[in-house]
């Protein structure tokens, strides 16, 4: 059955006002810091009370404004593994395990038994003894993420589980996560500013932006065809400019200063065009005016990156684009041109139309 929300609540200088249901999947909620995805799953755990609405997991309602509904934290049986993982700084590993054990009614050698397999599977063995203070990064979200499943929570929802992490413990702690969540097996919130997180572990996500959730869709679709300027950005899109459909089949980037041949079909309200940067490419000069979307620029800057060069070029407007482009490609590619003069290409798919 999985879970439903629709609920408001306004701090004043920010509403939230956020709808979606997430089955029994990886649910991916993508957005910067402070739009509101942490509140939203505060009020899920009853941390917070939103000012109207619904929250209902499973047949079970935990919040609803019409009814006086408003189930207490402890009632809701939910697991939220929070940014700074919220372990008690006094209690060692065992003791911090053994508080995910309070509502199951163990005796003395079902509750051993429990502990001695959670600390085996989250590698925690030799740790037992250690507080918070003495364990790495990665060690705390192994504690934090064990207590959680020992209390048996009817939905996971993480936090940022990553942020505090560096990169080489996150990709590993990441390998491990799926596995958890796939052997939970129910209705899992995933929070996170990271679209590259939400892509490899989500199955559908929404974005939110100031608050607003937009609609859910399958993790790809989101990447291939966005629907908003909001989501173009948080998919990792970097170059946006203003738009007008002057005509089927072409639409004006005001920006830019240049006409884009695409597919305008069901898009003509579009209010802006969006090109991720690695989708464009140099040509050669010879394919200027035989091509479509094939445009001189001025190159202003050339940028070592680890793999690639980064371009930041400018149209005839002044108005600056990304291009990221293959080491071994602008090597090549500029044997055949002279001073800061470049043609690049732009596919008619590649092209985004925006609201």
């Amino acid at each position: 059955m999985g879970l439903y929300i629709k609920i408001k609540k306004d701090f004043g200088s920010f509403l939230l006002d956020t709808e979606f249901e997430a089955q029994e999947e990886v649910f991916g909620i993508l957005g910067e810091s402070g739009c509101g995805k942490s509140i939203t799953l505060r009020c899920i755990a009853g941390v917070l009370t939103p000012d109207e609405g619904r929250i209902e997991l499973d047949g079970t309602v935990y919040f609803d404004s019409e009814k006086k509904i408003n189930l207490k934290p402890q009632e809701r049986h939910v697991g939220l593994l929070f940014q700074n993982y919220a372990l008690f700084p006094n209690m060692n590993v065992v003791q911090n395990l053994r508080t995910g054990l309070r509502k199951q009614k163990l005796n003395k050698e079902q509750e051993q038994k429990a502990l001695h397999d959670i600390m085996e599977k989250f590698y925690l063995q030799g740790l037992e003894h250690h507080r918070p203070s003495q364990l790495s990064g990665g060690q705390q979200q192994r504690v934090a993420l064990a207590r959680i499943l020992l209390a048996k929570p009817r939905i996971l929802m993480l936090d940022e589980p990553f942020a505090a992490l560096d990169e080489f413990l996150r990709w590993k702690l990441e390998l491990e996560l799926e596995d958890i969540i796939k052997e939970f097996g129910g209705t899992t919130l995933f929070v996170s500013h990271n679209r590259d997180e939400i892509y490899r572990i989500c199955d559908r996500v929404c974005v939110m932006n100031r608050g607003q959730s937009s609609e859910a869709v399958p993790v790809k679709e989101l990447f291939a065809a966005p629907v908003s300027r909001e989501a173009a950005y948080l998919s990792g899109c970097k170059n946006f400019s203003d738009a007008a459909v002057t005509v089927a089949g072409e639409v004006m980037a005001l920006d830019w200063g240049i006409t884009l041949q695409c597919d305008t079909t069901g898009k003509e309200d579009a209010s802006s065009v969006g090109v991720r940067s690695h989708f464009i490419h140099p040509v050669l000069p010879e394919a200027d005016g035989t091509t479509k979307n094939v445009f001189p620029c001025k190159v202003e800057r050339v940028i070592e990156d680890v793999f690639s060069y980064i371009l930041i070029v400018s149209t005839k407007e002044e108005a600056r684009i990304r291009v990221d482009v293959a080491k071994e490609q602008w090597q090549q590619y500029q044997k055949h041109i002279s001073g800061n003069k470049i043609w690049i290409g732009i596919d008619e798919k590649d092209v985004m139309l925006l609201k």
